[in-house]
């Protein structure tokens, strides 16, 4: 491209001469000089250095930019399926699903920030320190004395409760012995302020709730079942001369007392019941309890009691709900468990919440964004979308975020009233249940989204076969696990039902049905407690875990394993011999040769410039005039648009001539590029120093010369020219085939008319009775019919050759395989010829 020596050309270039050169300085080819190192923009001082039409941009009108937004705008929810073309275009693919993966590593830290800013490890110590002080501390005595979790029956309760609970409960003195005033009693452990009153609340069930056997009914007037809604006893039984505590006494429904069903170990427990708040303050409190065991509040009738109630601590702004039970079942004796619920009820408080509410913003529009995503995948793919695991799973992420949303939301709202009204009377019993309750919900939920989360990543990484194996392996030997899995719990579930049947009488781990399952998968891991079947029984104990060790153990998990082992064999095999979609090791790799080779190429180009500057000035005048500097760089293979715009930036005086000062800023800032450009290559060489020495060692362990290595670039050019001169090739190759034949065939029709006329001889030399004409007549006679029968051959083998042949054969061979430029496409490379004339 260039222009007349009288236009002069315009100081900005074009933006498609801009673009980085991958080969050598071919016309058909991007300028050596097209690069941002030196681009003169337009200005209003220059307006006289325009270039014609030709260069110039097009205009941006309205349309330009509304087209461009709403490109943009697909853009943002490209993906491989929304995609039809990424399949042609390698570098896209890429580029598509590393944006996917990014912005949707960038989606899981964000939920991971709201999930972990929910909770801390201060969680847990501070969940500890209530255990330890509550439950863990013993009453005080001579000999072996209960803690909370070692009660066994009525007294062990009461002592309990009138000593370790109480003093967990009410600090009465510090620890010099000082008494506590009025504002630090209702803490526990100077920390933890009570909220409300805490609350002792029993159900029990009626007598006669059971049927006692005609044989015992003489003796055995009474009879207490297990618990049951149905057989609840709900009459009052208040002893005389009982003001303390009178309200103990009657009982409550659910709806009275705001509360919900419970379980504990033995059975479920309806929200209602006979329940006594106490006071907060410890003498107070003492008392209370010493009426209701005085006065039998507990019975035969009894069979769960809770003690509910809520602390807050104000330096880590958390919530602990406590609520110890102890069951008394129908067999008699205590069963204690407990249950602390910590959470975080009140969420922005220090900067760091704040931060996470900026977190749960972002994470809302995430969620929107995802949402628009799949509804363009599911509005083109339609039902075919959901055949697909992953699709499904993002699906069902979103709704649970959604439902996240919803309810972290409605929690926001209903804590801050529920909080009011509490706040309000501090001598009633505060019940939390419901709110920690939900919140614990609310954090199953957000730790299950946050799960499935991490595992959707094997989406974004499935390009790579190396990714895949574990999802090709599961998925190949689906239907042998699945066949196993019936054979394996059929075995498991009758070594399950025997253990339970065998030991369930005598030893924990066998109690129930459910237990001794989970106690045989313990037992596959290592975890078992022998001696407690062995004490169990003496026989029966070897025989069921020798036996089970042995079926299940040594002979089914080992098929499983096998199972696994086999389908992954065949996997890996099968995978050997593919090739990953992209590997994205490759393409940084070749990222980085582009931008090492784009460093080289603007380095030669600031070479070729410095070089231009020392051999321009050809009348030795000391200055350097533009004519001859576009000498000069046209003979270098640059156009005249990249001439006008380094020659114009230097130009300050615009005389169209290069003077000493000129030239040595000229200089300067080549210098100063170059230094540049040297140090950045020089620190890409650094950083993959042992990248390179591991890719260019051959295969006898010697180092190659970088000299002999070849760019992506240069390695395509190659390979093209390869398969046209492949086609070439196998087209000459044809055109000798059928030049064989032809001949071949011309051979056959020679020796066919040999043996017709010598048979034509023969037949006239035979008859001797015939005169001369008469043997002529014949002759010629003969000969005629000979060429009418073969009408077909009369045009030769060499005349049918060569009219087959087309016309590029009358050029020469050599005229037909020229050497093909770079960048020259498929449709103008020149047929090849055979050669002949």
């Amino acid at each position: 491209m260039s222009t007349k020596k009288d236009t002069k050309p315009n100081s900005s270039t074009n933006s498609a001469l801009n673009e980085e050169p991958t080969g050598g300085k071919n016309s058909d080819e991007p300028s050596p000089m097209g690069s941002n190192i030196f681009i003169v923009k337009p200005d209003d001082e220059k307006k006289n250095r325009l270039h014609p039409e030709p260069f110039r941009h097009d205009p941006v009108t309205r349309n330009n930019i509304g087209r461009t937004m709403l490109r943009g705008i697909r853009s943002l929810w490209a993906t491989r399926q929304t995609e039809k073309d990424l399949g042609k275009n390698k570098d896209l693919y890429v580029k598509t699903t590393l944006r996917e993966l990014i912005i949707y590593l960038i989606f899981i830290t964000i939920l991971c920030i709201i999930t972990f800013g929910m909770t801390s490890t201060k969680t847990y110590y501070f969940t500890t320190v209530l255990r330890t002080v509550l439950t863990e501390q013993k009453v005080q005595g001579i000999g072996d004395q209960p803690a909370f979790d070692d009660i066994a029956n009525f007294e062990d309760f009461w002592n309990v409760m009138d000593g370790p609970i109480l003093d967990g409960l009410f600090n009465q003195k510090w620890y010099n012995g000082d008494s506590l005033t009025d504002d630090q009693y209702g803490y526990v452990l100077f920390e933890n302020k009570i909220l409300g009153l805490p609350r002792l609340r029993q159900l029990r069930v009626t007598n006669d709730s059971c049927i006692v056997h005609k044989k015992f009914r003489s003796t055995i007037h009474e009879c207490y079942a297990s618990y049951s809604s149905s057989k609840e006893d709900h009459s009052s039984y208040e002893p005389q001369n009982d003001n303390l505590t009178s309200s103990a006494w009657h009982y409550k429904t659910s709806s009275e007392l705001r509360g919900s069903s419970t379980s504990g170990l033995i059975s479920r427990y309806d929200g209602g019941g006979f329940v006594q708040d106490l006071t907060v303050n410890y003498n107070d409190a003492k008392a209370e309890l010493n009426s209701l065991n005085n006065n039998l509040w507990l019975d035969r009738g009894t069979r769960v009691v809770f003690l509910d109630f809520t602390v807050y601590n104000a330096n880590i702004n958390l919530f602990c709900q406590i609520k110890l039970t102890v069951e008394f079942p129908a067999s008699g004796g205590a069963v204690p468990s407990k249950t602390f619920t910590t959470v975080k009820l009140i969420r922005y408080v220090s900067s760091m919440d704040y931060f996470v509410l900026a977190c749960e913003i972002l994470f809302v529009i995430f969620t929107i964004y995802y949402t628009v995503e799949e509804i363009i995948e599911i509005a083109r793919f339609k039902f075919r979308y959901f055949k697909t695991v992953w699709n499904v799973l993002d699906v069902v992420i979103i709704l649970i975020s959604y439902i996240c949303i919803a309810f972290n939301v409605y929690r926001q709202i209903k804590v801050g009233q529920i909080l009011d009204d509490l706040l309000k009377n501090q001598k009633i019993f505060a019940d939390f249940e419901f709110l920690t309750y939900w919140q614990t919900q609310f954090n199953n939920i957000i730790a299950f989204t946050v799960f499935i989360a991490w595992i959707k990543i094997f989406k974004y990484v499935s390009f790579n076969k190396t990714m895949t194996q574990l999802s090709t392996t599961l998925s190949r030997c689906a239907k042998d696990v699945l066949g196993f899995s019936v054979m394996f719990m059929i075995v498991f579930l009758a070594y399950a039902q025997l253990g339970y049947l065998l030991f369930g009488t005598m030893v924990d781990d066998y109690k129930t049905f459910a237990i001794s399952i989970f106690t045989l998968f313990r037992i596959i891991l290592g975890d078992f407690d022998f001696n407690a079947i062995l004490e169990a029984h003496r026989i029966l104990g070897p025989i069921f875990f020798l036996t089970y060790v042995f079926f299940v153990f040594f002979v089914l998990l080992n098929m499983f394993l096998a199972i696994i082992n086999d389908t992954y064999s065949e996997v890996k095999s099968d995978m050997s011999t593919q090739k990953s979609e992209f590997e994205l090791g490759d393409y940084f790799k070749k990222s980085y040769e582009k931008m090492l080779e784009r460093l080289h190429v603007k380095r030669d180009r600031i070479i070729d410039i410095k070089n231009a500057l020392k051999s321009a000035d050809l009348n030795k005048d000391g200055v350097i005039e533009f004519d001859e500097w576009r000498r000069d760089l046209k003979a270098r293979g640059y156009t005249d648009v990249e001439i006008e715009n380094v020659f114009s930036r230097y130009d300050v005086d615009g005389d169209r001539v290069l003077r000493g000062g000129e030239q040595l800023h000229f200089k300067s800032d080549l210098t100063t590029l170059e230094n540049n450009i040297n140090m950045d290559i020089k620190g890409l060489e650094n950083e993959s120093q042992a990248t390179k020495q591991s890719n260019v060692k051959d295969q006898n362990g010697n180092e190659n010369n970088d000299a002999n290595r070849i760019t992506y670039d240069e390695f395509a050019i190659v390979v093209r020219r390869i398969d046209r001169m492949e086609y070439s090739i196998g087209t000459i190759v044809a055109r000798i085939d059928d030049v064989l034949t032809k001949l071949e065939g011309l051979e056959k029709s020679k020796m066919k008319r040999r043996d017709a006329l010598t048979k034509i001889l023969n037949t006239i030399s035979e008859d001797d009775h015939l005169s001369k004409e008469d043997r002529h007549e014949r002759l010629e006679k003969m000969i005629r019919n000979e060429l009418e029968g073969n009408n077909s051959e009369r045009q030769t083998p060499i005349q049918s050759l060569l009219t087959d042949l087309p016309a590029t054969t009358t050029k020469p061979y050599y005229q037909s395989h020229t050497s093909l430029r770079y960048g020259q496409g498929e449709d103008e490379r020149p047929r090849p010829s055979s050669g002949m004339k």
